[in-house]
């Protein structure tokens, strides 16, 4: 099967799934790691690994829906069957994630569906939850909202600052979204109505 990856930035979670490829944790290919920023540092991670890198600039096209077009036509020319967001920070047009409905991942770093939106970690924190955790989910319409795929716990301590807290719900991405690429791949997830259930 082959994998995109999408990124913007550092690319933690594009290097837990290069990591698991790369292991033979999960049998598939990432064929290519796709930017919306040239100078994401997910790039230079990828291009270590041997993997092909694509950078689609925003401001040479129009409309979202042009920016999209552009990134199909990558897609396409690659036979991708699977697209994972690992931190990348533009919203998908509706025509896109119904044109690849129910493949394409993405993890948050809260327990959905509470605090969605760019700031799960700092909004769980000023919150006062005493446990938080990251949510894989499949990507709808609805910025958040998709199917649960898996929720990993992580304790909040009095002590917790935002960059702490961020960093415990990292190390958990790094483990429940390999593992649900993994699934995916194998064809082990099946979805009954809003629920995702493992075969």
């Amino acid at each position: 099967m082959n994998i995109a990856v999408f990124v913007s930035g550092n690319g933690t979670n594009l290097q837990a799934i290069i990591d698991a490829v790369k292991s033979g944790y999960i049998k598939a290919r990432i064929a290519v790691v796709l930017s919306d920023r040239k100078d994401a540092h997910a790039m230079e991670r990828a291009k270590k690994a041997g993997v092909e890198t694509v950078f689609v600039d925003p401001k040479a096209h129009k409309s979202r829906e042009d920016f999209d077009s552009a990134i199909i036509d990558c897609l396409e020319r690659r036979e991708i069957e699977l697209i994972c967001l690992a931190g990348y920070m533009r919203l998908l047009t509706p025509a896109f994630i119904r044109r690849y409905r129910n493949r394409i991942l993405n993890v948050h770093p809260a327990l959905l569906p509470s605090f969605k939106g760019l700031n799960g970690v700092k909004d769980a924190l000023d919150y006062g939850v005493k446990i938080t955790g990251p949510t894989v989910h499949f990507v709808t319409e609805d910025v958040d909202s998709g199917p649960i795929i898996a929720q990993s716990v992580v304790q909040v301590e009095d002590g917790d600052t935002e960059d702490s807290l961020r960093e415990k719900v990292h190390k958990e991405e790094h483990k429940i979204y390999p593992k649900a690429v993994k699934d995916f791949v194998e064809g082990k997830l099946k979805l009954k109505g809003r629920r995702v259930v493992r075969k």
